[in-house]
């Protein structure tokens, strides 16, 4: 069983079955969150690894539960996990999700990058949002986080692209551009 490919195609059924009920936005930012739960709860990747360990209502349940509530989960992202869980897939349904996104996002143009800070600054997201938006023409989605010990400045990666504009980093260049030419008079 090639496990890359039967996730790559329900995910790619997943893509044309929101695309045509037009509810793309809310099984996308579901299926975020359903991610987020598994990266982080070992538990939740384990009951869903192991097919046979725990009832499919208990997952549904779980996984409902991990979306705000039976009511508030999609209808076509339940719909789609009791698709998989009656083929006995739950297996793939994080890979399933995690091709879902990526699907979703090159076919509405969306860039994801991340912003790592001195100090939050508002503007600079801004700023940094825009220049995306003008190169790509399309949206960002900006994962932004404070780190004190890049002294000042900022770092923004997105795809292939590094933007290192930190104290840090400057510091660590200054450093190396001595010690070279300290090596050279010795």
């Amino acid at each position: 069983m090639n496990v890359g490919i039967i996730s790559e195609r329900y995910a790619v059924a997943l893509l044309k079955y929101v695309d045509e009920t037009g509810n793309g936005e809310e099984v996308y930012s579901q299926a975020l969150q359903l991610e987020k739960c598994f990266a982080s709860l070992e538990e939740l990747r384990m009951m869903t690894d192991h097919p046979d360990g725990t009832s499919d209502r208990l997952k549904m349940r779980v996984l409902t539960t991990a979306l705000g509530g039976e009511g508030k989960a999609a209808p076509e992202l339940v719909r789609f996990m009791r698709l998989v869980m009656k083929n006995r897939r739950t297996k793939c349904l994080r890979l399933m999700l995690l091709i879902f996104i990526d699907r979703y996002r090159r076919s509405r143009n969306i860039n994801v990058g991340r912003l790592v800070m001195a100090v939050p600054s508002e503007s600079l997201k801004r700023r940094l949002t825009d220049i995306v938006h003008d190169e790509t023409g399309g949206t960002v989605e900006l994962e932004t986080r404070i780190d004190p010990s890049i002294i000042g400045g900022f770092t923004f990666d997105m795809d292939w692209v590094r933007l290192d504009a930190s104290v840090a980093s400057q510091l660590k260049a200054v450093r190396r551009q001595f010690i070279e030419k300290n090596r050279r008079i010795v």
